[in-house]
């Protein structure tokens, strides 16, 4: 007769926190700057403002847009902000830099919403390695955000976890 198994990690109390869940990546969408640019490289204000009307921006509709350019050109900071004012009727949020710079920004703002009365004296462990790259920074907030309530964080999977802050009571 066999026993039935005990799912210590379940049986642990620890709560999970998976950065990567603090996004939807299904709802990034770029905007390269570069197909709008004379010759792909140089920045005409006439005819930059021309293609940015008559393109149709719907297509970014509730979705989070990254504005960035792909070629080597000097981009006045004009240009973004009037990409940003053409995206804002259309777009959940715009935001300057890479797909990995704008999921890092999500990230921050996500951990900046969570509420840390569901985390008091909890112990908690931050998921590490997962396919989602996170940046160190978002790691680093969480901590921060969580560290003046918890009685403990760790890194990593609930079956291995690295010890980062443990309150002395």
């Amino acid at each position: 007769m066999s026993l039935p198994l005990d799912n210590k990690v379940a049986q642990s109390g620890l709560i999970s926190i998976d950065l990567a869940s603090f996004i939807n990546s299904d709802d990034i969408m770029m905007f390269d700057i570069k197909p709008f640019l004379f010759m792909e490289l140089i920045l005409k204000e006439k005819d930059f403002r021309a293609s940015l009307s008559a393109f149709d921006f719907s297509v970014y509709t509730n979705k989070v847009v990254g504005i960035f350019c792909s070629a080597d050109a000097i981009i006045p900071m004009w240009a973004n902000m009037l990409l940003a004012s053409a995206l804002n009727p259309f777009a959940k949020a715009v935001y300057f830099g890479t797909e990995d710079i704008v999921r890092e920004q999500l990230i921050m703002d996500a951990i900046q919403k969570v509420d840390t009365t569901d985390y008091i004296d909890q112990r908690v462990v931050i998921k590490g390695c997962g396919e989602t790259p996170i940046a160190a920074s978002a790691y680093i907030a969480i901590t921060q955000k969580l560290r003046p309530v918890v009685k403990s964080i760790m890194y990593g999977e609930p079956c291995s976890t690295v010890p980062v802050y443990k309150r002395k009571d």
